[in-house]
């Protein structure tokens, strides 16, 4: 059973930071995709930060130059470093996995952790 556990979430103040992590089980981590997405009150859930497999990074526009997507590995966790952050960051954050696997994706969602920018 593959599951995403995300943490890290909470309450910070424009400008402050917060670090995100998910740990993912049942899947052989190293060789997936792993990405951050995140979804404000009322919009549609949007890209924030992915990662490949080989390690190449991939950053939504909003938050480039701000934010930080590493893996390990070794402990099967995906992180995203938060820096500057601004009210506009606030939402729910989702940690998600991905492989193609000959004709098939395959595509797992954790249940999100909550942020909120507020002063």
């Amino acid at each position: 059973q593959v599951q995403l556990v995300e943490s890290g979430g909470g309450l910070v103040q424009p400008g402050g930071s917060l670090r995100l992590s998910c740990a993912a089980s049942g899947i052989n981590f190293s060789n997936y995709a792993m990405g951050w997405y995140r979804q404000a009150p009322g919009k549609e859930r949007e890209l924030a930060a992915t990662i490949t497999s080989d390690g190449t990074r991939n950053y939504a526009g909003s938050v480039k130059g701000r934010f930080t997507i590493s893996r390990d590995n070794a402990m099967n966790t995906v992180y995203l470093q938060m820096n500057s952050l601004k009210p506009e960051d606030a939402g729910d954050y989702y940690c998600n996995a991905q492989i193609s696997l000959g004709i098939r994706l395959y595509n797992y969602w954790g249940q999100g952790t909550q942020v909120t920018v507020s002063s």
